[in-house]
């Protein structure tokens, strides 16, 4: 059985709209411009429709007629993300996730290659802890005060 990758920020994870809600999910939204076929809304359990936040309907429509082009989509909507109407969505998004664990839903089949695992990773990238971003801007800073530290002798000055 294959094991799904560890999520890099544990209060975001990616769920089949179609699974049955857990204890887990926190909120619960679906990040697909259309609503899936078959699904009540009392029966989704969605707490927030994210349709700005989903592929272009061009973009979706050009997978979906070439499964191949997947490197092609998660780039172009990397693109799209970061521009409006998507922007502010993932604005809004970002903050849910700080506030607490979100699952972000989709209706698709494929597990692994869905707008939401893109969406996903695209978001993990800017919930790095601001620690990490510092660490690696400055790299040394520490080691630099530490060797200064060495270098004085008790008594002198300076």
């Amino acid at each position: 059985m294959a094991r799904k990758p560890a999520s890099l920020h544990p209060a975001l994870a990616t769920k089949r709209v179609y699974a049955l809600p857990g204890d887990g999910d926190g909120m619960r939204v679906l990040v697909d411009r259309l609503w899936p076929r078959g699904l009540s809304k009392d029966k989704a359990k969605i707490d927030l429709w994210l349709r700005d936040i989903a592929p272009s309907d061009v973009l979706r429509r050009r997978l979906h007629a070439d499964v191949q082009a997947w490197d092609a989509f998660v780039i172009d909507y990397g693109l799209e993300l970061a521009q409006e109407p998507a922007a502010s969505a993932a604005r809004t998004l970002l903050a849910h996730i700080r506030q607490g664990p979100v699952t972000l839903l989709y209706a698709g089949r494929n597990e692994a290659r869905n707008n939401a695992s893109v969406l996903k990773a695209w978001l993990e990238r800017r919930l790095r802890p601001v620690g990490r971003r510092q660490a690696a801007a400055s790299p040394g800073v520490g080691r630099q005060k530490s060797r200064a530290a060495k270098r004085r002798r008790p008594g002198s000055q300076g």
